[in-house]
């Protein structure tokens, strides 16, 4: 079983997948990495160059491949959750964590990234900062019914995260007669 984790841009997902990975001795797939190594180009230039309507079919490939796979964790780009058919795909073979993250934090985040030199592409033509609030609200059902567990990230750095998905994790599995995770 795959551990797949979802949430805004900026939550915390690569980080804390990283983490996840290394402590349960399992291989790290990020969804935004594969395809900027399929079309050889960051997000934000593909996104410029091609629409996020195709970007979302390139996404819609990569997680269809990195689903098929098992005993991975999966980090996702924030807006997996809007096309059913990567939710289908990520659920069949994998258990769910949400990174619910507050606004002011995905901004914090966001201008610490800037400073770093990644921008990231605004998903409305609004500025990016300006459409949290928005994308937050509409997207929350999403990840809500996407997800089999919710981590609030507000106030946990990435390691207490990172427990918390291996504890929801062993008691699901204590609960169960599907053995280990």
């Amino acid at each position: 079983m795959n551990i797949v984790l979802i949430g805004y841009r900026c939550s915390g997902k690569t980080t804390v997948g990283k983490l996840l990975g290394r402590e349960l001795k399992r291989e790290f797939l990020d969804t935004d990495r594969l395809i900027e190594e399929k079309t050889g180009l960051s997000i934000h230039s593909y996104v410029s160059r091609n629409g996020w309507r195709d970007f979302r079919r390139v996404e819609r490939e990569v997680v269809e491949e990195v689903a098929s796979k098992d005993n991975v964790v999966i980090a996702t780009g924030g807006g997996v959750v809007i096309d059913q058919e990567n939710v289908r795909n990520l659920r069949k073979n994998g258990w769910v964590a949400w990174l619910d993250t507050g606004a002011s934090v995905i901004r914090e985040r966001m201008k610490k990234e800037q400073r770093w030199g990644n921008f990231r592409p605004a998903l409305t033509g609004l500025d990016p900062f300006k459409e949290i609030d928005t994308i937050l609200h509409e997207r929350m059902p999403a990840y809500e019914s996407a997800s089999d567990y919710r981590v609030d990230t507000d106030g946990q750095n990435p390691e207490e995260m990172a427990q918390a998905i291996m504890r929801a994790l062993s008691q699901r599995y204590k609960n169960s007669d599907e053995g280990g995770f």
